[in-house]
């Protein structure tokens, strides 16, 4: 199987903050598919998407409990161009709003950071060097 492109769906507690927060980090956002329910993030437009669903208009796509702030049930790992990357992102991710829950790791070849947004969906922001990864 090969996906053309991915759409992460994430419940989320208010829309308006939440557009706030991801606008605040540069995050473009689709306004075609985002309203008082949902607000659509460009990732890496043509591949990567995250809709970030009001919890009430979210429990309409799943017959099962929606996962809260205290709980994970994913983290979401995305790659940038570079160290300094991570740390901007990270940064003012927290600068924004969101926690820290992990200190950065720096593996030589790979570093990453991690935050946790203001709806507590967990993130992580990482920059991989291909020349440096262990045979």
């Amino acid at each position: 199987m090969k996906a053309k492109a991915i759409y992460v769906n994430l419940p989320v507690k208010d829309i308006k903050a939440t557009r706030q927060f991801w606008t605040n980090l540069g995050v473009k956002i689709n306004e075609q598919f985002s309203n008082d329910q949902a607000v659509a993030l460009v990732l890496n437009d043509g591949a990567i998407y995250a809709m970030l669903i009001s919890t009430e208009y979210f429990s309409t796509f799943t017959n099962r409990k929606i996962a809260d702030s205290s709980t994970t049930q994913v983290i979401l790992a995305i790659e940038v161009e570079s160290m300094e990357k991570v740390d901007t992102i990270v940064m003012s991710a927290i600068a924004n709003g969101a926690s820290r829950f992990k200190d950065p790791v720096n593996m030589g070849w790979m570093y990453y950071d991690s935050f946790a947004d203001i709806d507590g969906h967990q993130w992580e922001v990482l920059y991989i060097d291909n020349s440096k990864i262990p045979a």
